[in-house]
Order: C-alpha cells, then structure tokens, then sequence
C-alpha cells in the first residue's frame, strides 16, 4: 500500500509543480479578486503543511525554517508577511527535496497508528493520502487562479 501512495504523492507532486513553473514574479504575488492568497504563498503553504503532517515541523525538522509557518501555515496571508519571504526558486526546491525525503519513508511506517486522529486519519499512512489529496487541492486553486490572471 505504501507503494501507492508514495505513487499517488508523486503524481500529485509533480502536477503541482506543473502548475508554478514558468510564472513571473508579477503572476507569482498577485492576489486576484476572490482569492485568499497569491500563487507564491500557495506553494509555501503545500510546502509547509506537508512537513507539518509527514515530518513534524516545526519540532522534530529542520529542514524549512521556523518562520515558514507564520507565513504560510493555515490561516496566514501574504497582507501580513513582514521580514524575509522565500523565493519561489528555493520554495520549489524545497518542495523537491521534500519529495525525496517522502520517497525514503520506510515502508513499516505507514501502518503506525497516529498517537491521536488527525483529520480523519488514524494511520501514518493515512497522513501521507490527506497530504497529498492536500497538494492535489492546490493544485487546483493554483490552476483557476492562472486562468483569472491570464484573461
């Protein structure tokens, strides 16, 4: 099982980077109406959330900054960013390392139950489809706000 949903995280994974690449800074920070957020606080939020939900941030990595989950953790916006805001280049290739670190989960590990349910889950493993169910969401938002700022 683990095998599948390291595949479907990888195809969802890989759509979302579909999605950012190629935008320019303008498209990448624009808020069009009706939207939350901008394409760049979309990526870090996916970025953010996952090493959340898989790794632990901010206590148990050390592999994005502290400060990511008050620029993009749920409930942030780009109105508030104050100080250092990452570049998309280093956002992505975060994401694509993280990516790799999810490839090398060990296998036993997503039968681990959760120490409390979380969104649903009970399992590790279960974690791991929300996570990327999550990303697959963005990836969607991320697309329909192109659309509007490509009219």
């Amino acid at each position: 099982m683990s095998n599948l949903i390291i595949s479907q995280f990888g195809f969802t994974h890989n759509a979302f980077m579909n999605e950012v690449k190629d935008l320019n800074e303008k498209q990448l920070d624009a808020q069009p109406e009706g939207f939350n957020n901008t394409i760049r606080w979309h990526i870090g939020h996916v970025l953010t959330t996952n090493e959340q939900f898989l790794f632990g941030f901010p206590d148990n990595t050390e592999y994005i900054p502290e400060h990511y989950k008050n620029l993009f953790g749920y409930g942030s916006k780009p109105a508030n960013w104050t100080g250092d805001v990452p570049s998309v280049d280093e956002l992505t290739e975060q994401l694509s390392s993280q990516l790799e670190r999810i490839k090398q989960i060990p296998e036993e590990k997503f039968a681990e139950k959760l120490p409390e349910t979380m969104l649903g889950a009970e399992t590790y493993g279960e974690l791991v489809a929300i996570a990327a169910f999550h990303e697959g969401n963005h990836t969607g938002r991320v697309n329909a706000m192109k659309k509007v700022l490509n009219k």
